[in-house]
């Protein structure tokens, strides 16, 4: 659909975008489309005039807009964090090095590592300060 967008083929773009949509909705699948970021952002504006609006595109719309045009507080995450992954994420935010939250948690430090890189993946960050920073911007734990 990018492809043939590109070219200046419209028409062609919003074909291939709506069996791609017709294919992934009832999946549920976002990520193929979110990955792309801005530069589908025209044609699923397009999708929803041309095929008519359904909550499958709007929910890309708004997470694509969050993604390239929404304040922090406003964001929201594509796919949100577990509960356990919570869990992890409020005692990255204390002093506890990995081997204390696991034991905390009476996990392993295996468990505690791939619930880390799980939650940096979701959050888009690199480290342990960034995630605690960009959960706190996005209110992703309760209460914050």
């Amino acid at each position: 659909a990018l492809a043939e967008d590109a070219r200046g083929n419209r028409a062609a773009a919003l074909a291939h975008l709506d069996r791609a949509l017709r294919a992934a909705e009832p999946e549920g699948y976002v990520r193929v489309f979110l990955d792309e970021g801005p530069r589908l952002h025209s044609l699923l504006e397009a999708a929803v005039a041309s095929r008519g609006p359904t909550a499958f595109v709007h929910g890309l719309l708004g997470a694509g807009l969050v993604a390239v045009h929404a304040t922090p507080d406003a964001a929201r995450l594509v796919d949100p964090l577990s509960g356990r992954e919570l869990d992890v994420l409020r005692l990255l935010a204390t002093d506890l090095t990995g081997p204390e939250i696991a034991r905390e948690l009476s996990v392993s430090l295996n468990t505690v590592r791939t619930h880390t890189k799980r939650i940096y993946t979701k959050l888009g960050v690199t480290n342990r300060r960034a995630a605690v920073r960009a959960a706190a911007e996005r209110r992703v734990v309760p209460g914050t």
